[in-house]
């Protein structure tokens, strides 16, 4: 038989928060952003990524938190040969930096080139799309999206990817990217 007998006391847990709490802290959180936010996005806080569309630059959009302006995605794409294919909902605004080329947007080719708008319509069954540099590849086209992400959601856009850029298949294949 032991000679003491020890007790253990839990601690009481924290109360989880409420739906109606987490919305205002939500808000603040929203209030504070468009008040001190990030202002700038600089190019060097914003490293390139090869993705299956392509060489993407975010600026705005999922990985970003501490700016205002949290409902757009906002990115460059280089397109040194061919972005991938992909089907999406479209509402996109692309403003062409620098370069020409081409898009195949359901199968009909529109030409752009620096300081174009390209817009990709709004439609029910989505709108398939792929983008192509006409200049070599050391010469790279340069262009940068527009999605408002209250406009996506509305139109409950989704995306299915059906082809992958070459260069990051070269680099799949390769064994890393």
């Amino acid at each position: 038989m032991a000679e003491f007998e020890r007790t253990r006391t839990r601690e009481k847990e924290a109360p989880g928060r409420s739906s109606y709490e987490l919305a205002i802290q939500l808000d603040r959180e929203f209030a504070e952003r468009q008040l001190m936010g990030r202002i700038v996005c600089k190019f060097d806080d914003c490293p390139q990524t090869l993705t299956r569309q392509g060489r993407l630059r975010n600026y705005l959009g999922l990985t970003t938190k501490d700016t205002p302006l949290q409902d757009w995605v906002v990115f460059t794409h280089e397109i040194r040969t061919a972005s991938g294919r992909h089907r999406h909902q479209g509402g996109l605004i692309i403003y062409v930096i620098d370069g020409k080329g081409y898009s195949v947007v359901d199968g009909e080719r529109v030409e752009w080139e620096k300081g174009d708008l390209v817009l990709l319509p709004l439609r029910e069954k989505g709108v398939e799309h792929q983008h192509f540099n006409s200049d070599t590849p050391e010469k790279p086209a340069l262009w940068m999206a527009f999605i408002h992400g209250p406009t996506r959601d509305y139109v409950a856009s989704e995306m299915t990817q059906s082809e992958v850029s070459p260069e990051y298949k070269a680099a799949e294949e390769k064994g890393g990217r």
